[in-house]
């Protein structure tokens, strides 16, 4: 038995068409997704052109240092998730090297939100919530961190789902119990961590560079 037929699934008597149908479906999915942010990215840039001032001083309050750390860490977690992949597209590819690389991008994952648990911590001790506590005079201030809280937020809500999916998919590789040979989760998964981290790179020049340079 190849490793293809090792995991495959009835409707499907084909292991190509298996992996086709599970693309297929991710992809309509991601773009589901990204019409989603751009919803609200589209609302950022509206609010943002109609009072650029405000939203360069607000830029200025987030912590640029944060910001950066998580995306290298995120740009990271990429890089693991990318080699998961390509290795289980490989025959004599190690188990435990798509295993142990799925781990390392999961546990990166993790360290996103627990620095980003720190950021929030300093942002709220800051007053960086919208209300009446909120240091900053402009009305658009207000704005810019209701977006930076939701589209973050949103995200890490997004990510945590992604850590989910990719502990699973480690432990049941490392376990030995499934065959990650050319099997279409791990492609879906990359996928979806693909995107996670695409949206994280949209989101960081938007949230802690304005500003930077007044």
């Amino acid at each position: 038995m190849s490793h293809a037929e090792a995991w495959l699934k009835e409707p499907w008597s084909d292991s190509q068409r298996e992996r086709d149908a599970a693309k297929f479906g991710i992809w309509v999915f991601l773009a589901s997704e990204m019409l989603f942010f751009g919803a609200l990215l589209l609302t950022y840039t509206v609010c943002r052109i109609e009072d650029p001032h405000a939203f360069a001083l607000a830029g200025r309050e987030t912590n640029v240092w944060f910001g950066t750390v998580n995306t290298a860490v995120l740009l990271t977690s990429s890089l693991t998730m990318a080699v998961a992949s390509q290795a289980a597209n490989l025959d004599d590819a190690p188990r435990r090297l798509i295993g142990l690389c799925l781990a390392a991008t999961a546990l990166l994952g993790v360290a996103f939100l627990v620095i980003k648990g720190f950021e929030y911590k300093e942002d709220i001790e800051k007053h960086l919530v919208p209300g009446p506590s909120f240091p900053l005079a402009a009305r658009a201030s207000q704005i810019f961190f209701a977006l930076y809280w939701i589209l973050t937020v949103v995200h890490a809500v997004h990510l945590t789902i992604g850590i989910g999916l990719v502990s699973r998919l480690s432990g049941s590789i490392l376990l030995g119990r499934l065959t990650p040979y050319r099997h279409p989760q791990i492609e879906v998964t990359a996928l979806y961590w693909h995107l996670v981290d695409v949206i994280w790179i949209i989101l960081y020049p938007l949230i802690y560079l304005p500003g930077r340079s007044l």
